[in-house]
């Protein structure tokens, strides 16, 4: 294959082997691209988001109906006084315009109202929390962008955006000042991060803060006082509880950031940390009927933003029967497989 191709996303869903490779249709496209992957690893994010397309699942999203919509707009409405007084043309147009302005506006709020984003503000904090099953993008006062999880949270001083808490999970592009080198930091329960501009992901999940770096370079800041710098490509796991630290380079069996495009990535990933994921993500606990269901490998794309659908896929692609009752999963064998 030519290095010089430009490997983005569209260039792999416009390669026939590839699709070969991600259907596994051809088996010498399956076992060249299986090498190449292994080989450039750098590429396995957008390889595992083309495969998702190529083999996964599209869903519609969850938007207000028209009768939400318009309801909401008569309510405005009906509180808008448009008596305007008759002076000028020029000032009759421009006091209409207002007028529809301030509707526009104000169906807008009750629209991002409809949404379950929490974003609260003080005179010293803003926080931005996700409910269950919700990914949302943001844009920091300061450049910076932040793809947050479902069941997430993200708060900063107003007064210094680039010291940002998190829990959860979340994918920063930190926007760098190179006229100042001013640093920004994201902090967990287990270590300090520190960045000057770069992309990286951080999961604070499961007692232990797990950190991917993709570009440029930062250095975490455990409790102890200890410092380890990263470098591209690599993953680090650290839990202040256990102690435990897990350094390590990403390869294709490395799940990480595979869920900013509203789809689960996976390869070969088996079905206890998929469900784990469901559990982290919508607060739902899962059970199995037999431990060996556990086992089952995952490859593909599984939608991530309603629960319904991504239970459908998981039953369609493992063979096995979800049962949901409450807020538990129950994992069973299908009789009909």
């Amino acid at each position: 294959m030519d290095k010089k191709h430009n490997f983005n996303l569209q260039y792999f869903l416009n390669d026939a082997s590839f699709e070969n490779w991600a259907k596994d249709l051809n088996k010498n496209d399956v076992s060249y691209w299986n090498n190449w992957i292994q080989n450039n690893p750098e590429h396995l994010e957008t390889v595992e988001n083309a495969k998702s397309i190529i083999t996964g699942i599209n869903f519609n999203q969850d938007y207000p109906s028209n009768s939400i919509v318009e309801e909401a707009l008569s309510k405005v409405l009906n509180k808008i006084d448009i008596d305007i007084p008759a002076p000028t043309k020029s000032k009759k147009v421009h006091s209409l315009n207002t007028v529809l302005l301030s509707t526009a506006a104000a169906v807008l709020l009750i629209l991002v109202g409809y949404s379950s984003l929490t974003y609260i503000t003080n005179q010293s904090t803003t926080i931005h929390k996700t409910n269950y099953g919700e990914i949302i993008d943001l844009k920091l006062p300061d450049g910076t962008s932040v793809v947050l999880n479902g069941n997430s949270e993200i708060s900063y001083d107003k007064e210094n955006p680039r010291l940002l808490n998190l829990k959860g999970e979340a994918y920063f592009k930190v926007k760098s000042i190179p006229s100042t080198n001013a640093k920004f930091w994201v902090i967990t329960n287990d270590l300090k991060v520190e960045v000057l501009g770069t992309q990286f992901h951080v999961n604070t999940r499961k007692q232990k803060t797990n950190v991917v770096l993709d570009e440029g370079s930062i250095h975490l800041e455990f409790k102890n006082g200890e410092v380890a710098k990263m470098i591209p490509g690599e993953m680090v796991s650290f839990s202040n509880e256990s102690k435990k630290l897990l350094h390590k380079r990403v390869d294709v069996e490395t799940p990480y950031a595979l869920w900013r495009g509203g789809t689960y990535a996976f390869n070969e990933i088996p079905l206890k940390d998929v469900m784990t994921n469901l559990e982290l993500t919508y607060g739902i606990e899962v059970q199995y009927s037999a431990t060996e269901l556990m086992k089952i490998p995952i490859s593909g794309g599984i939608p991530n933003q309603n629960l319904k659908i991504c239970i459908a896929a998981i039953e369609k692609a493992t063979g096995t029967r979800i049962i949901n009752k409450g807020n538990i999963l129950r994992v069973q064998e299908n009789p009909i497989y």
